[in-house]
């Protein structure tokens, strides 16, 4: 017979800490809709953590966050008169908390310009320079490849479905 010290979890407690009973752990029962909600919920958290960290991969020879990468894409298809700080954020696929900093540390490498609006001196617009563009156009062919990765596979069909249902999510 197996004694007290061989039971999975029967060490001791830490100092202070009781250990909590096992009829503790009886307890929220859902409904089948629910439990359908949370097995979706936590497969495209799953997905998008794994496609995230592939996409992080692509990024790390280049030294670029994603968040700084979208900003790229997003001055990118900005064209020449850029956008202010308020339009790249509207864009942006994840909030950033600081996105000044964040433009900061792209300026500082060269990738983006910023200057006063031409029209109104008040509104600072936010631009794509030459070495920007060229590092964009250096990482166009590894993300596409990346993107055919994750969702090659799938039918043109399938792939527009999965379109209109990521866009019917209710955040």
């Amino acid at each position: 017979m197996a004694g007290k010290r061989d039971m999975p979890g029967a060490g001791k407690a830490s100092k202070g800490v009781r250990r909590v009973p096992a009829q503790a752990f009886v307890g929220h029962v859902r409904t089948p809709r629910e439990a359908a909600n949370a097995e979706a919920h936590i497969a495209l958290l799953k997905a998008a953590s794994r496609m995230a960290h592939e996409f992080s991969a692509v990024m790390k020879p280049v030294d670029l966050s994603l968040s700084q990468y979208n900003v790229l894409r997003i001055l990118r298809g900005a064209g020449p008169e850029g956008l202010t700080c308020g339009q790249v954020i509207e864009r942006m696929i994840q909030r950033d908390p600081d996105v000044t900093r964040l433009l900061d540390r792209l300026e500082k490498r060269g990738l983006i310009g910023r200057g006063r609006d031409a029209r109104d001196r008040r509104i600072v617009r936010t631009y794509i320079t030459e070495a920007g563009l060229s590092l964009l156009a250096s990482l166009d062919r590894p993300v596409d490849d990346l993107h055919h990765r994750h969702l090659g596979h799938l039918s043109d069909r399938r792939l527009a479905e999965l379109r209109e249902l990521t866009d019917a999510l209710k955040p």
